[in-house]
Parts: structure tokens; C-alpha cells; sequence
């Protein structure tokens, strides 16, 4: 089985101060804003959607990040290869509410304390998703 889902690093920019977005999902493990792409949607669609649903805010996307991939076990399914679009998002409107029914929390961080939730309390998959959206926001992080 195939499952294709699509999020973004979310970004929220006012003169020299910038803001990342981070969620807990409901495993308690920080990591960035995704879900499901539902039928007649694009891969766009589905971030922007998924970003609203879970926070609140309404972005634009500014460019395409990376495509991560990864097999999981599904009970009663087997194996599910999975494919996440994640692309860079602007904060545009909206109020910051996480979606209870999906997610613990969702706050804006500096750039420089959102890597380090990401590499310590972060999938590991989504390390080179954050490093590519910071480095086009102009932070270099090893």
C-alpha cells in the first residue's frame, strides 16, 4: 500500500525577527505539521490544508523543501510505503490553535531552538527537511 501526505516547515517573519512553527504530535515527539492528501488534491493543497487543520494558520507556500520516504507496519494493512511533501510556508493569517483531535501543541520557536527540538526531540527523518528550510530563511546549522 502507498500513503502520500504533504506538511511544511511554517515560518512567521516581522521585520528582523523570525519564528518557526513546531507541533507535538499525540506521541509526545516534536515534529512538523503533515497529514494525508485526500482525493482531487495536489500535494500543495494537501500541506496548506494539513498546516490549517492542525494550527490554524494559513499559509503560503514560498518553495518546495524535499520528498522524505519511509515504510511503516499498519495492523489488518501490512506494509505501508509512505511519501511526505514538505514544503517552505509563509504564515500569512490565522491564530496559532492546535488541533487537539490530532496534536499536543503546536508554538512558534527562534530558528536556533527549533534545530535543536528538531535533532533532540525530532524524527530523525525530518532533520534535512528543517536544515534545507533554515538554510533558506539564512541560518546555517550542522
Amino acid at each position: 500500500m502507498r500513503e502520500i501526505s504533504a506538511g511544511g516547515v511554517v515560518y512567521w517573519k516581522n521585520g528582523n525577527e523570525l519564528k518557526i512553527q513546531m507541533i507535538q504530535d499525540r506521541y509526545g515527539k516534536i515534529t512538523l505539521p503533515k497529514g494525508k492528501m485526500e482525493p482531487g488534491e495536489t500535494v500543495e493543497q494537501t500541506a496548506l490544508r494539513e498546516i490549517l487543520e492542525e494550527t490554524g494558520i494559513v499559509g503560503a507556500i514560498t518553495e518546495p523543501l524535499e520528498i522524505i520516504t519511509y515504510q511503516f507496519t499498519l495492523t489488518n494493512v501490512g506494509l505501508v510505503d509512505k511519501e511526505v511533501h514538505y514544503f517552505l510556508v509563509e504564515a500569512k493569517s490565522g491564530e496559532l490553535q492546535a488541533q487537539v483531535e490530532e496534536i499536543r501543541g503546536v508554538e512558534w520557536l527562534d530558528p536556533m531552538n527549533a534545530w535543536y527540538q528538531q535533532k533532540h526531540f525530532g524524527y530523525g527523518n525530518n532533520d534535512s527537511v528543517m536544515k534545507k528550510a533554515l538554510h533558506s530563511l539564512g541560518y546555517e546549522v550542522k
